[in-house]
């Protein structure tokens, strides 16, 4: 090295640079590439993700011959800068390199090229994936050796490499990444994503209509007033119960009254064989399951049960998919917004029977779920009596005020937030 001229040198020394400003750079990019975006280029015939993402299938040789030459060209560019420095200042240049050769490998060989590949994996990883495969079968036997070593130095100290790299997400990870989606998903694909992860965590429970809400036929009445009542109903599927709720024998569907009614003498037993057998299901049924019960029973409402037996309440098709999509109603009557009316002051005037999922979800609050389903067992539940008369409370900071009560159950209560 001593016949070497200084320029030479110098020239070398330029070139180290750029090769650990590339190791550098490869480094970040590749770690930084989007395993999804990466398969999906791939299935696209990238050839630049394909070869990067068969570099990616075992990061450990990716990193060793990577590493393998960023220290080479660190240590021979850090060998020639002293060299160099001991030509121009004598015994003072090797600090003088160690300080200057250690500012230049930060900013031009470390930080720049780090941060471009790290804004712009895409841009660095490809190109570089092109030499880095014929590097890594080139260096195959040192990477070989050094990995052996590392993962017997692993092993020592309990720590598995294999499957340690899973790239699947977790529910909460997937919900994380659809909520920071941005404009790349619009908001109402955003909250139907959401809706569909979200259908684990609820049940048959949370969405039924009450028992003390149902509409239905009972058998046991007059068969003209029977038929008045159908025609008044605003649902297309009806239970038919004989005497009591809790004693349902089965589901009318309107369409097929036309059959019964085309009948020169309507009755109560065409009426029956009109309807379809009851379809039963208890109260603790995840919506994801019942959802694929409703398409394997080709079912679209079924009676909810307790664990005694006891009718809880309906759910139907049409509830599971609101929960994806939001209400779709056509019965503005049954709108949940009609239970909620904003008042002055922030306030909000909230009928009894209303769901505290329902209120939730509608205003964004966090009461409570995991105990009574509706506000009227909320509050309840709170002051641990029935009141007899309105009363004020005060529940996780929401200020709830009891405006009706009526048969034992509160009505409507005014709710300020905190």
């Amino acid at each position: 090295m001593n016949e070497t001229s200084t320029a030479s040198l110098l020239g070398i020394l330029f070139i180290l640079i750029i090769l650990s400003g590339f190791f550098s750079s490869s480094e970040t990019g590749m770690l930084s590439l989007n395993r999804y975006r990466l398969k999906h280029l791939r299935r696209s015939g990238n050839k630049g993700a394909e070869k990067a993402s068969q570099l990616l299938e075992r990061t450990d040789q990716l990193i060793s011959v990577i590493l393998i030459g960023n220290n080479f060209v660190n240590i021979l560019a850090s060998s020639i800068a002293t060299v160099i420095s001991i030509r121009l200042w004598g015994d003072t240049g090797i600090a003088i390199a160690t300080a200057l050769l250690t500012l230049v490998i930060l900013i031009f060989a470390e930080i720049t090229p780090k941060t471009f590949a790290a804004y712009h994996p895409e841009r660095v990883a490809f190109p570089a994936a092109y030499i880095l495969a014929p590097l890594l079968k080139v260096f195959y036997p040192i990477v070989w050796a050094i990995n052996l070593l590392t993962s017997s130095l692993l092993r020592l100290l309990h720590i598995r490499t294999d499957g340690a790299d899973s790239n699947h997400l977790s529910r909460e990870e997937l919900r994380t990444l659809v909520n920071e989606s941005g404009a790349l998903i619009p908001k109402g694909h955003q909250e139907m994503l959401i809706g569909i992860l979200d259908l684990e965590k609820v049940t048959v429970n949370d969405i039924m209509v009450p028992r003390n809400e149902i509409t239905g036929v009972d058998i046991e009445d007059n068969f003209d007033d029977i038929l008045q009542h159908i025609k008044a109903s605003q649902h297309t599927r009806l239970p038919v119960y004989k005497g009591d709720v809790n004693n349902i024998i089965g589901i009318l569907h309107l369409r097929n009254m036309s059959r019964v009614l085309s009948n020169n003498e309507p009755n109560k037993a065409l009426l029956l064989q009109a309807c379809r057998s009851p379809y039963f299901i208890p109260e603790s049924t995840p919506l994801n399951t019942q959802l694929l019960h409703f398409q394997k029973e080709k079912r679209r409402i079924a009676i909810v049960v307790d664990e005694y037996g006891d009718v809880q309440g309906i759910a139907t098709m049409e509830d599971i998919l609101e929960e994806i999509v939001g209400e779709f109603t056509t019965d503005y009557s049954a709108s949940s917004s009609a239970d909620i009316t904003p008042m002055k002051g922030g306030a909000f005037l909230i009928d009894g029977t209303t769901t505290v999922r329902m209120i939730n979800k509608t205003l964004q609050w966090s009461l409570p779920t995991n105990g009574p389903k509706t506000l009227n067992g909320l509050i309840t539940e709170a002051l641990e009596t029935i009141p007899e008369n309105p009363v004020c409370l005060k529940l996780l900071g929401y200020q709830i005020e009891i405006r009706q009560i009526k048969d034992n159950i509160i009505k409507t209560a005014q709710i300020t937030p905190p």
